[in-house]
């Protein structure tokens, strides 16, 4: 296909460029929508990667952002397997890989970004592996269905899901944080506890304060050299060590990019300091109202909620604005989420039983402020529950948490009269 000109480019094929051109078409636009994308799949959520994809209980049909047929129901035209290599903010241009150049109207940046690597351990090296995208899913599960043991490297979401895959397949799995403890940026030290309790009761040899001098790969099998003395070996490794954005072409482009996180820089609306160009997702950097920061925030709510913002300045309509950030990870047996963030200086609350790990747990934590501003929510197989407490947390509405803690009345009921309070009360 020849596309010499569009009336938006989109530049990525994942979840918020496929979410920001379906958003294009809700919102009424009638321009022609490109969508320009590294990989050959149809756009697809990246959660499952790590799950239900490695564990092979679905296929890529099962974890697509739209259903089949959807973007030709809606005149969402593709152009897989092709990147975008350098734009011409100025003219309006973008070159891609297989030697076309594109006019568009806008331009909307949805390049997500790559898996930060570790020194000696290559891409695509055997027994070595990455998991950004289904190729990696899929090469990694290959690997596991062969081998019987896999180190991880890196204690975050990204690695203890992988784990505890590996643990449901039947393989042993190490897991080396260089932290005192597990998801020490997104949950309190009382829920790191816990979590570290379960992980080692799947057993998983978890490793805290563990840190990698070198690493040795041989036909064999990988070995870590830790900083303690001591090697950690197992037959495959996998890196899980955080996400680099993808931002270069914005750069070249002379893109503003965020000193300190890194993203692409954006404002309410997503837009960048460039004429007509646009960044959602993983790649872009934006203040956000909760946080009162600006922030790169790697999730699906964001990716999706930027999306929107875009799609609508696009579109010339209005939406709303950022909710709470909100996050969820499935592992070993337990499904969590996040609403909101865990700042400094809160106090967590306990709703239900936080004791040994039980073989089906349910509870919450609910971290407050001196205001009794719930910013924090932590639910362990109560999302449910999580959903009714948005109110309070995206308002940042003053409550008493202790009595949303009460389990001898429905959340839905203790939420609802927290709302209908006056002003949270002062103490002298």
């Amino acid at each position: 296909m020849t596309a010499a000109q569009t009336d938006v480019l989109i530049v990525g094929a994942g979840q918020s460029g496929a979410t920001a051109a379906a958003a294009l078409r809700e919102f009424g636009y009638q321009g022609r929508i490109l969508m320009v994308g590294a990989e050959r799949l149809p756009p697809y959520e990246r959660p499952p990667l790590s799950k239900a994809i490695l564990a092979g209980t679905s296929s890529v049909g099962d974890i697509l952002v739209h259903p089949a047929g959807f973007h030709e129901n809606k005149a969402i035209e593709m152009l897989p397997g092709v990147q975008v290599i350098s734009l011409d903010a100025a003219a309006h241009t973008a070159l891609l890989s297989d030697g076309q150049s594109i006019g568009y109207g806008h331009c909307l940046i949805a390049t997500g970004g790559r898996a930060r690597t570790v020194e000696g351990l290559v891409p695509g090296t055997p027994r070595v592996h990455y998991l950004r995208t289904m190729a990696d899913a899929l090469r990694l599960r290959e690997e596991m269905c062969q081998q019987r043991s896999v180190l991880v490297v890196g204690g975050g979401f990204l690695g203890l899901e992988v784990a505890s895959t590996a643990r449901a397949m039947g393989l042993s799995a190490t897991v080396l944080e260089s932290a005192d403890r597990v998801l020490a940026r997104a949950v309190p030290p009382a829920m790191s506890t816990w979590l570290e309790q379960r992980i080692e009761l799947a057993g998983v040899d978890l490793r805290l304060n563990a840190r990698c001098e070198s690493f040795a790969v041989e036909a064999s099998g990988v070995t870590a050299r830790l900083s303690t003395g001591g090697d950690v070996s197992a037959d495959l490794i996998l890196v899980a060590v955080g996400l680099e954005p993808e931002v270069e072409v914005a750069r070249q482009a002379g893109m503003a990019i965020h000193d300190v996180n890194r993203g692409i820089r954006v404002d309410a609306r997503c837009a960048t300091n460039a004429p007509d160009i646009f960044a959602v997702g993983d790649c872009c950097s934006q203040f956000h109202p909760f946080m009162d920061a600006e922030v790169r925030l790697e999730s699906w709510q964001s990716a999706n909620e930027q999306a929107r913002l875009a799609a609508a300045a696009i579109a010339g309509v209005a939406t709303n604005g950022l909710n709470a950030p909100w996050f969820w990870s499935d592992q070993f047996g337990c499904n969590l989420q996040m609403l909101g963030v865990p700042v400094a200086g809160l106090t967590y609350y306990s709703r239900g039983s936080i004791g040994a790990p039980a073989e089906a747990p349910k509870f919450m934590l609910l971290g407050a402020n001196e205001s009794g501003q719930i910013l924090h929510a932590i639910a362990v197989n109560a999302g449910g529950d999580l959903r009714q407490l948005k109110p309070l947390v995206d308002g940042k509405m003053p409550c008493d948490p202790v009595a949303l803690c009460e389990q001898s009345a429905p959340l839905r009921q203790l939420v609802r009269a927290a709302l209908a309070r006056t002003p949270f009360p002062t103490t002298n």
